[in-house]
């Protein structure tokens, strides 16, 4: 199996930045895709952020021109720099990735257990 651990969330003033960070581990062939998404209280689960294993990135309107995804394929981790944080980005982010336990498997979801960013006005 492949576990998928987040940090670098926490509390930011409005205007300020933080970087999350994603860190894949276990059973490893491949990983394709990576990407963020996020879940405030009430809400259903959004899509931030994606890269390819290539590096073409994919991004939400929301996050456009303020958050920057990156990936380090050598160390199976994936970035997301956060500039210019909102009140509205308040929420729990979680990475994912589609990865391959060995040649002959297909590739399958994973998710981390997420980390709360919280910006205040």
């Amino acid at each position: 199996q492949v576990q998928l651990v987040e940090s670098g969330g926490g509390l930011v003033q409005a205007g300020g930045s933080l970087r999350l960070s994603c860190a894949a581990s276990g059973r490893i062939f491949k990983i394709n895709g990576m990407g963020w998404y996020r879940q405030a209280p009430g809400k259903q689960r959004e899509f931030i952020a994606a890269i390819t294993s290539g590096g073409s990135t994919n991004y939400a309107d929301s996050v456009k021109g303020r958050f920057t995804i990156s990936r380090d394929n050598a160390k199976n981790t994936v970035y997301l720099q956060m500039n210019s944080l909102k009140p509205e980005d308040t929420a729990v982010y979680y990475c994912n990735a589609e990865a391959m336990t060995s040649i002959i498997t297909w590739p399958d979801d994973y998710w981390g257990q997420g980390t709360q960013v919280t910006v205040s006005s």
